[in-house]
């Protein structure tokens, strides 16, 4: 969702520099204006010019709630709900899902070592290999699927062979950015 919505944070909160990849702390009091409100994650403005994301597990800072992990009794197979929580994955700057921009090459769910869990591993690209937020948004698929209560662990590979383009978007993605 973009939006224009302008809030005091209501305590001090950790954020990561756009699009940089560092990460800041936002001091109680700040005020910010959210951008964008995507995946539990947000992107918001600080008051003195800069671009960051707020990750979801501090949207309460914001006045958001924050999103409850996933549960065991969702449904569906476990490769289905690993490829459901990289769904929620965004690029601060893009409103479309890392799914749907075609940043996923591979996903295999394999046996872990502990009885009846899951690794999850997964090869992910960037939209320009010089990309600051590729560590973070390789970190938020790896959280997000480990929330997974099936998941023993998410190894996330950030590869660049094939470089990807934009034929790599989904039908869906190219309507929501605008090139159909």
């Amino acid at each position: 969702m973009y939006g224009r919505e302008e809030v005091t944070l209501s305590r001090d909160c950790e954020a990561i520099e756009i699009p940089a990849g560092t990460v800041t702390s936002l001091p109680a009091g700040s005020r910010v204006m959210i951008a964008q409100e995507l995946g539990g994650s947000y992107t918001v403005f600080t008051d003195y010019g800069a671009m960051v994301r707020i990750d979801g597990k501090n949207a309460d800072a914001i006045g958001k709630e924050v999103e409850a992990p996933p549960s065991s009794d969702d449904g569906g197979s476990v490769e289905d709900r690993v490829w459901a929580q990289m769904k929620k994955c965004y690029d601060p700057e893009i409103p479309a899902n890392i799914v749907d921009l075609g940043l996923i090459y591979d996903c295999e769910i394999v046996d872990g070592e502990e009885a009846d869990k899951k690794v999850a591993k997964v090869k992910m690209t960037l939209t320009a290999p010089g990309c600051g937020m590729g560590n973070i948004l390789a970190h938020d698929v790896q959280s997000r699927i480990e929330q997974l209560p099936e998941i023993e662990r998410a190894d996330v590979e950030v590869v660049f062979d094939p470089p990807w383009n934009m034929n790599m978007m989904s039908e869906e993605a190219k309507l929501q950015l605008g090139f159909m």
